[in-house]
């Protein structure tokens, strides 16, 4: 096996994911930075692989792989020892789908992006109720699907997890989450701050956060 390569940015949420999955698959990787403020995405080389110019994206071989849930699928389908990341019973499996097409198309897709933009590009410096709004919205769907569980998709880690804390974590600073009232969620957040290999979120979080501090009032 050739060492994978994973291309992307540690802010990025969906980058910060991919490398949780690396981490508790045990794979060895080589990482090469894309600095997207810089358009680096856009390059010659970087089109012939990946046309819709994203990070994170994935070389393994010859294939190249984008979109975090598509590499996160990809990486536990191939190289993981079980499948308790990605469980084949069909039942467990969409419930996982189902998370991280609620964490593409809600949370990272509507409530983190539509922020980060109006803060980091659009020159705002308070983010709007609205947007505060749409981010409580997704508070309370996770304590719902947390209601009777310990992880997202059930009883045990998955994916899902991974792919949902790096976005969780980083509308946490524009909208804090409330223990009293978010219980469940809360509890999830420090469940998963507790693994060995957290680290490959809180780092680009951190970096994350120092951006967006230094554009809020």
């Amino acid at each position: 096996m050739g060492k994978i390569l994973i291309y992307g940015m540690e802010a990025s949420p969906p980058t910060r994911a991919c490398l949780l999955t690396l981490k508790a698959l045990g794979l060895p990787y080589d990482y090469k930075v894309v600095n997207v403020l810089n358009k680096e995405q856009h390059s010659a080389e970087y089109l012939k692989k990946n046309p819709q110019h994203t990070v994170p994206m994935l070389e393994d071989g010859e294939a190249c792989i984008w979109d975090s849930h598509a590499i996160m699928s990809y990486l536990v389908n191939k190289y993981g020892k079980d499948d308790s990341l990605y469980p084949k019973d069909l039942v467990k499996r969409a419930r996982v789908d189902q998370r991280m097409h609620f964490e593409s198309g809600v949370v990272f897709g509507d409530a983190f992006r539509s922020v980060t933009k109006i803060i980091l590009f659009g020159g705002m410096t308070v983010v709007p109720k609205e947007r505060i709004e749409a981010i409580i919205q997704v508070y309370d769907f996770l304590e719902a699907f947390l209601k009777d569980h310990d992880y997202m998709a059930g009883d045990q880690l998955t994916i899902a997890d991974f792919s949902l804390i790096s976005s969780i974590s980083s509308l946490d600073i524009y909208a804090p989450i409330d223990s009293a009232k978010y219980p469940k969620l809360s509890a999830w957040v420090k469940r998963l701050a507790k693994l060995p290999y957290y680290g490959e979120n809180s780092q680009g979080l951190q970096q994350f956060a120092a951006v967006v501090k230094s554009k809020l009032t």
